[in-house]
C-alpha cells in the first residue's frame, strides 16, 4: 500500500536505525521512565479491571490508550520536558535526586 498516508515504520538507514535504537533505549531506561513504568504496573496490579487502559500520570487516572497519547489531542510540544508526580514509598529521596540530576543534563 504505497499510497497510504499512514506510515507504520520510519524509513531509516541501518546506521540511523542503530543510533535511534540506542537513543530510545537510553530514554526508556532513564530514572523517570523506570519509575513511571513501575508505578503504572503497580496501579494495574491493584486494579485488574483496567486491562486495556493506560495509567496517565498527569491526571492520576486510567484512560483509553487513544486518549493517553499526544496530550489528549493537543500534541506533545506543549508538554515539553514536564515531569509528573509519581508517588514512591521507598527510596523517594533517591529518585528525587536522580530526577534532579536528569533535568540538569
Amino acid at each position: 500500500m504505497k499510497s497510504s498516508p499512514i506510515r507504520l515504520k520510519q524509513k531509516l538507514s541501518t546506521e540511523a536505525a542503530k543510533k535511534k535504537a540506542a537513543r530510545d533505549l537510553k530514554a526508556a531506561k532513564s530514572p523517570y521512565r523506570r519509575a513511571a513504568k513501575a508505578d503504572s504496573q503497580k496501579k494495574h496490579r491493584a486494579n485488574p479491571g483496567m486491562k486495556g487502559r493506560d495509567y496517565d500520570h498527569k491526571t492520576s487516572s486510567f484512560k483509553t490508550v487513544k486518549a493517553n497519547r499526544g496530550n489528549d489531542g493537543k500534541g506533545t510540544r506543549i508538554e515539553g520536558k514536564t515531569k509528573y508526580t509519581i508517588k514512591w514509598k521507598k527510596d523517594h529521596l533517591k529518585w528525587k535526586a536522580l530526577l534532579a540530576l536528569e533535568t540538569h543534563l
